[in-house]
Order: C-alpha cells, then sequence, then structure tokens
C-alpha cells in the first residue's frame, strides 16, 4: 500500500522486481471524467555509483525478461531516442522542405551518411585521445558539423581531388545565369530612379 518512492531508499539489494498498481484518468466521455486502475510491473536496477536505483515500468513477462535483461533493453532504447534526436538536431531529418519522394530519399541518406562518417570519425578521435577524455555524442556532432567543411576539404586533398581555384569559382557562381534576365538589385535600381520627361 505505500508509493513506491517512499519505499525505494531504503532498500540495498541489486534488483527490485514488484508489481504496482497505477491510477490514471481516463478520457472524458459524455461530459464525466472517470479513473481506472491497471498493475503494472516495476523493475529497479542498482546503481552503485550513484547510490540509486534505475526504475522501469514495463508489462513483460518475470518469466522471460529478468531485470538486467530490461535494463539493457531500455538503455538499448534510449541509445536510439538519442540517435533520433542527434539525426533530427544535427542533420535536419526533420526539416525536409519537400513532399517529393526522391529528394526526401536523397536527404535522409545523406544525413544517415553524415551520422556514419561523424561516428567513424569519432571512434579514430577517441582512440588517439587522452584515455580521460570524454567525448559526450550530441557535443561531438555538433563539433563535427561546424568542421563538416574543413573535413571534405581536407579529405578531397588527401584522395587527390583538387576544387578548383577559389577565384575561378567566384567568377563562376557570381555571373547571371541568363543575359537578358537581370538581377533584382538592378531591377530595383532601375524602377526607383526618377524618370526623365520627354
Amino acid at each position: 500500500g505505500d508509493q513506491i518512492q517512499d519505499v525505494v531508499d531504503d532498500l540495498h539489494r541489486e534488483y527490485i522486481d514488484v508489481e504496482v498498481e497505477a491510477t490514471f484518468q481516463r478520457r472524458e466521455y459524455a461530459g464525466t471524467q472517470s479513473y481506472d486502475n491497471k498493475t503494472f510491473r516495476v523493475v529497479g536496477v542498482r546503481d552503485e555509483d550513484a547510490d540509486d536505483y534505475h526504475l522501469y515500468i514495463t508489462n513483460l513477462p518475470r518469466e522471460e525478461f529478468l531485470p538486467a535483461d530490461l535494463a539493457t533493453i531500455y538503455r538499448c532504447r534510449w541509445e536510439v531516442e538519442l540517435l533520433f534526436r542527434e539525426l533530427k538536431t544535427q542533420y535536419n531529418l526533420d526539416e525536409f522542405d519537400t513532399s517529393k519522394t526522391y529528394i526526401v530519399e536523397i536527404l535522409l541518406y545523406a544525413a544517415l551518411l553524415s551520422l556514419l562518417v561523424s561516428r567513424n570519425l569519432l571512434a579514430l578521435v577517441t582512440e588517439q585521445a587522452n584515455n580521460e577524455i570524454v567525448f559526450p555524442p550530441e557535443r561531438w556532432a555538433a563539433t563535427f558539423r561546424s568542421h563538416a567543411q574543413l573535413i571534405l576539404s581536407e579529405l578531397g586533398e588527401f584522395l587527390g581531388y583538387s576544387p578548383p581555384p577559389l577565384l575561378e569559382r567566384l567568377i563562376e557562381d557570381a555571373q547571371k545565369i541568363h543575359k537578358r534576365r537581370p538581377i533584382l538589385q538592378e531591377t530595383l535600381a532601375t524602377a526607383t530612379q526618377p524618370r526623365c520627361e520627354a
């Protein structure tokens, strides 16, 4: 009959594996709000470093899943959540400005390839760095993204691809696409000039 948070601090076993009854609100129906109870399994795995329990609520049966198994499953699930958050925040996976399937696929593959390159480079950096240094994945992803252009340039040079000289690129990219189509600034300048009387 106790609340789980009231008893967990007094426990010192490696695992907790109990059934708890949870009370919750049902959806409002015909202007009436009702409550219901449901029984769940709560598993706790002791974290000696934090002197605390990691608690997991589940409906997975005790006969098939040991507490240590559940901790591993939830840890993996959390890694997947972090991975998707990284894809969304660092590689704009949730900001596709198109409804064309082939473009979405290209952007999706680009995000996944960027993530793959980032993680492989992280493994190399971790191998070379001092053992005490920790690289949080999200911090690494932001660092990788901010240096991506330099990394590509270094990689291209290493593989023997030399970009065209900067001056050539500027001249090529900055010129008008079509001789008859004036750029917006020219159109605006012409439109705002006072007209001469004939």
